[in-house]
């Protein structure tokens, strides 16, 4: 401004009249204003818009009607009326959630595209099926929204009353004994080999497609035990299957009175299914941290714990830090087990 004055006066000592002077001198007050309300409003116009102003997808790498879609939709539900807009649900199964992850990799980083799925799509799928993206690499974690124990649930005609008695009868007849599984991969397949590696005891894998069907057969007795990702609480009430303990770090709210493994002196063998919310790479960070907070008050709403607890879980909302960490620590144990214990998918 001064500058523009030194200039004006220069210009009246050369004999411009006083006319003149005052309409030069407007023009170039005017033209400081107009410069400084563009500083002050540029920065202005270069705000992001607000998020969200359409709906939001989440897209879940499995059928619907399992856990973790059911899961979803619950917080589906809870995030629509939190965000102001609708959040829907995108079921892209295949490839034990990767086929969902793939999608994510690939779309645009502006908050409109997230997933929600097991942690083991990122820690353990890596390690199982080949992929031109890594979710570890490729995918930005939002934080947790569930946890599922694992369950020893033995049929009823087998001879044992625990998990400790489980281990002592495979040593007593090595390879008697047969476990189902959800299919090979799965986090029940995983948390049964881990159970296998820290007691050191033989058991043949019987893979189905899905955990119901792996639960009925063994109801059935055509196999004799079962990591059961809580899908069989009616039935350990009705006495149509045992429970011999949990495979938690802590015991079941839905069974207190059940010990866990390691309560049981089998060490090393807790293995939860966590769920979480992942965003492409590149989202901007408030629109993270925005997604973070709604997600941890809708996580606490009674009606949404009810809902949690018929799936047999548990509402848990790690924000993004605490989450890297387990996701981390996950990968590892998971990444150790697949390679010492040779498991492979078809």
């Amino acid at each position: 401004m001064r500058n523009l004055q030194n200039a004006a006066q220069t210009k009246s000592d050369r004999g411009i009249g006083a006319a003149s002077w005052r309409s030069l001198r407007r023009t170039l007050v005017g033209a400081a204003a107009i410069l400084t309300l563009a500083a002050v409003s540029s920065p202005l116009r270069a705000q992001p818009p607000p998020w969200p102003t359409k709906p939001v997808r989440l897209v879940v790498g499995f059928s619907p009607g399992g856990g973790t879609d059911v899961m979803a939709r619950v917080v589906a539900q809870g995030l629509t009326e939190a965000l102001g807009t609708t959040v829907i649900v995108d079921n892209k199964p295949g490839a034990s959630g990767n086929m969902a992850a793939g999608e994510v990799v690939r779309a645009a980083p502006d908050g409109y595209t997230l997933m929600v799925a097991p942690t083991s799509v990122e820690t353990a799928n890596p390690s199982l099926f080949k992929a031109n993206f890594h979710p570890a690499r490729d995918l930005t974690p939002v934080g947790s929204i569930g946890v599922t124990a694992m369950y020893v649930v033995a049929r009823p005609g087998l001879t044992v009353k625990n998990a400790r008695e489980l281990v002592d009868f495979a040593k007593a007849n090595p390879g008697k004994l047969s476990y189902a599984s959800s299919g090979a991969g799965t986090p029940p397949h995983l948390a049964a080999e881990l159970f296998k590696m820290r007691t050191g005891i033989l058991a043949t894998h019987i893979p189905y497609r899905g955990s119901a069907p792996a639960l009925q057969d063994v109801m059935a007795s055509q196999a004799d035990f079962v990591f059961d990702p809580g899908i069989a609480f009616q039935h350990i009430r009705a006495g149509k299957v045992k429970l011999l303990g949990v495979a938690s770090a802590k015991r079941s709210p839905f069974f207190p009175e059940v010990p866990t493994l390691a309560e049981q002196g089998i060490q090393g063998a807790e293995l939860d299914i966590w769920f979480g919310v992942w965003a492409p790479n590149g989202t901007p960070p408030e629109v993270l941290a925005r997604l973070n907070r709604e997600l941890a008050k809708v996580l606490a709403l009674p009606a949404l714990r009810q809902r949690f607890a018929d799936l047999g879980a548990e509402p848990a909302a790690l924000d993004q830090a605490a989450f890297r960490k387990l996701l981390g620590e996950e990968a590892r144990l998971l990444t150790t087990l697949i390679r010492s214990q040779k498991i492979a998918v078809d």
